[in-house]
């Protein structure tokens, strides 16, 4: 039987919607590895949320802070690609690649994840 690591999340980004960004996404995945909430955390950005990021000097300047304090920050590439963003996330620091096999080997191993 495979021990499961209680101690990882997975915080899935992806919503356009910026006073949920800052409110909620990057102000808990920050807090959670500030505060030792979460040994490991991981923001998944999907979708909409490649836009925003890429729009918004603030959340980029909290990005910077959640990969220094050792969040780890990927990007989906096929969301990346079809909105034509891949490299320009890949500045910022964000790990771009195909996250469909990586989402569905975190869901079936029952570690903790939340969906925004």
């Amino acid at each position: 039987m495979t021990e499961i690591n209680n101690n990882e999340l997975l915080v899935m980004w992806t919503t356009g919607e910026i006073d949920t960004a800052k409110s909620m996404v990057f102000m808990y995945t920050l807090n959670a590895k500030l505060q030792g909430w979460w040994e490991n955390v991981t923001l998944l950005i999907w979708g909409a949320a490649d836009r925003l990021i890429l729009e918004d000097e603030e959340l980029q300047a909290t990005l910077k802070k959640m990969q220094e304090a050792g969040v780890k920050t990927v990007a989906c590439r096929a969301c990346a690609e079809k909105m034509e963003v891949a490299e320009q996330l890949k500045e910022l620091g964000i790990k771009v690649f195909y996250t469909g096999q990586f989402l569905t080997d975190w869901l079936k191993s029952g570690k903790k994840m939340i969906t925004v």
